[in-house]
């Protein structure tokens, strides 16, 4: 199964970094947190990727081709997909890095790379800015044991603040232990039916509103519930958070 990888959004809330490179590049320890995140489906069996390209597309290509270039093999190019191959010490995958547009939707991003491939399958879909120790093989089976058109990771992150309960202006409760949310959130962590290409009917379509609102009501939109890790790099303080966590030695998003 071929994976998505969404990586053409503006990182407009990690500062300076975000105006000067895509959120997958910007690096964890001592790689971009997107090679992380193809570490992660690799070492679970996972070998073929599309790179949806957007903002800043320059990096990761000249990333692959230009600064690893001992480690990348050009199988094809040409306006619209660069087909490679890359090896490096254990890691071999084929990859296609296709240019979907500056303020393409989401969804806009999955329709194009999909139809310049010429696919008629099923797919994997995430975006490029999370790391989380998914069992890709299980969801894959939940999603076919479902018979679901869509698949998401429903995740509960720890909460960013302390809670409070006010009662007439009084604290009545208050917990800084950031523990995890009692609620689930999408985790960004995809399987797509090929049928549900057909419901992106514009590149500038966002994937989460009109084609997972469309499964939703239709009673074909499955949830996989994950307890385990999953973090985003949305802001400067997650860069800092996984940073810290290289530096501990630990890697919670690998298997």
């Amino acid at each position: 199964m071929k994976i998505f990888i969404l990586c053409g959004g503006f990182g407009t809330r990690l500062d300076h970094e975000g105006k000067l490179k895509p959120k997958p590049m910007v690096i964890i320890g001592n790689k971009p947190i997107l090679m992380h995140l193809i570490e992660n489906f690799h070492k679970q069996g996972f070998k073929d990727f599309v790179f949806c390209l957007g903002y800043k597309s320059e990096n990761i290509i000249n990333f692959f081709l230009k600064e690893n270039k001992k480690n990348t093999k050009i199988i094809s190019r040409d306006k619209n997909i660069i087909k490679f191959k890359y090896k490096k010490n254990k890691i071999s995958f084929l990859g296609n890095l296709i240019f979907t547009g500056i303020n393409s939707g989401t969804g806009g991003r999955i329709l194009k790379s999909y139809k310049l491939l010429n696919l008629d399958e099923d797919f994997f879909m995430t975006y490029g800015d999370g790391l989380a120790n998914i069992n890709i093989k299980k969801l894959i089976k939940f999603h076919y044991k479902k018979n679901a058109e869509v698949t998401l990771t429903a995740v509960r992150p720890k909460q960013r603040y302390g809670i409070l309960k006010l009662n007439k202006d009084r604290v009545k409760f208050f917990d800084n232990s950031k523990k995890k949310s009692d609620v689930y959130i999408n985790g960004g962590f995809f399987v797509i039916s090929k049928n549900a290409i057909n419901k992106i009917k514009n590149i500038k379509m966002y994937w989460e509103k009109e084609p997972l609102s469309h499964f939703l009501k239709n009673k074909k939109l499955y949830a996989f519930e994950h307890q385990g890790f999953w973090k985003s790099l949305d802001t400067q303080k997650d860069k800092n958070d996984f940073n810290e966590m290289i530096k501990k030695n630990k890697k919670p998003w690998l298997i």
